[in-house]
């Protein structure tokens, strides 16, 4: 049903987390032993959300629960409403039609109809599957959201949110994204696999080998940014930047990233890249095939300086990436990304394209300023955004939801 190739257990993450943690992990577990749990998100490829559920379902099976992962199927006409929605939710006014609501639910009717949501707990991710509370039987469900909904279009929230106050809780990824809702809500920032294929130590020779697949040579400094082809993560923005910084320092400019099955307006956006970069050779555009995670690790370790210049961002799993392997990131000052950069002491937090370019300039200049602001992000990184503390998170919110009076808690 999905791809997935993780064979750690927990105990494997003891030498980057320490022992108490697991402990902490396994008795947090074994209140919850044999329990059901089944996670429903739009897409097994691409994306953060799957990129999480690829490890947070076997890790939840190695802690003795019974966890399962599935994805809704859809048509390009749903996954185009779907991404009006998205979009929407991070502001973008979209009037739904009759027709728009109209695919919306009967793509849903079709997937609970062929899906086993029989389970103790459900969590449903994004606005996609929203509609299959209405299928509910038994158990707990959570709408998880993984979008920067700070300042929703109201129609489409009131919308959605009609879906959204019939389960039992909510989650956000930080306190500016929660909304006005008779439910209880968590607060839960993603995480990354320190162990995964895309964020495991590699050797210089391993890093190497990558790098010359990708036919990108490291004979100047080179810019990075790590992301779906998407205009919400400014990719011709970050060529405008890299533009300025070219100016004055010979440099090379990699933008990379893989198609998400649930965005049809990729190939668009990749199409307007690609023109806008044109005839400069040292601009290097890499659509990547899923699961190209060696590939990406490869480049966000020989990097010099990693970018996401989102202009809306619930959180982004590239810019921990980029701090976990003890590089200095710029990153937009929009949602989740200022929650993961300490601006000035782990990375740089930017507002424009001039922004951007001023900070790039002052990493190269001054390495010494550049490695300690690695160090430092590592470190941020290992306390705050590994995958040992989202799963505490979510064990904690499964234990206190059978406690419905007192499940108003942040964790």
């Amino acid at each position: 049903m999905y791809h997935n190739n993780h064979n750690k257990t927990i105990d494997d993450y003891e030498p980057i987390v320490g022992a108490n943690v697991i402990d902490q992990l396994r008795r947090l577990a074994d209140k919850l032993s044999g329990a059901r749990v089944l996670h429903v998100n739009s897409t097994s490829k691409g994306g953060g959300v799957a990129e999480i559920l690829g490890w947070m379902v076997p890790i939840l099976r190695n802690l003795g629960i019974d966890s399962r992962w599935q994805v809704i199927k859809g048509d390009e006409s749903f996954f185009n409403v779907t991404k009006n929605f998205h979009n929407a939710l991070q502001g973008v006014h979209y009037e739904i039609s009759q027709e728009a609501e109209k695919v919306y639910k009967k793509h849903n009717e079709e997937n609970a109809s062929s899906m086993n949501l029989d389970s103790d707990y459900v969590f449903i991710h994004d606005p996609q599957p929203a509609p299959l509370i209405e299928y509910k039987t038994d158990g707990i469900w959570i709408w998880r959201c993984h979008i920067d909904i700070s300042k929703p279009y109201p129609p489409v929230w009131n919308f959605l949110k009609g879906y959204v106050t019939r389960y039992n809780a909510s989650i956000f990824s930080m306190p500016q994204f929660a909304q006005n809702l008779p439910i209880p809500q968590y607060l839960v920032p993603p995480s990354i696999d320190p162990l995964s294929e895309k964020n495991k130590q590699l050797t210089k020779e391993e890093i190497a080998r990558e790098i010359d697949r990708l036919k990108i040579t490291h004979d100047k400094p080179i810019l990075l940014q790590v992301s779906r082809f998407d205009r919400f993560k400014d990719p011709i923005g970050v060529i405008k930047a890299y533009k300025l910084v070219k100016k004055h320092e010979d440099c090379i400019l990699v933008l990379a990233g893989s198609e998400a099955t649930d965005d049809p307006e990729g190939p668009a956006v990749l199409q307007e890249v690609e023109k806008y970069a044109a005839e400069d050779t040292d601009i290097h555009i890499l659509l990547l095939p899923p699961f190209s995670d060696l590939q990406i690790n490869a480049l966000q370790r020989e990097a010099d300086i990693v970018i996401q210049k989102s202009l809306k961002e619930g959180f982004g799993l590239t810019v921990t990436e980029g701090m976990w392997k003890g590089k200095p990131v710029i990153g937009g000052a929009v949602g989740g990304i200022s929650m993961q950069i300490k601006n000035g002491v782990n990375g740089y937090l930017i507002n424009s394209i001039e922004g951007t370019a001023y900070r790039a300039r002052q990493l190269l200049h001054h390495p010494d300023i550049a490695a300690n602001m690695g160090y430092y992000a590592q470190e941020y990184v290992r306390h705050n955004f590994l995958l040992t503390r989202h799963i505490r998170d979510y064990l904690s919110i499964m234990i206190a939801t059978q406690h419905p009076n007192e499940t108003y808690i942040q964790v």
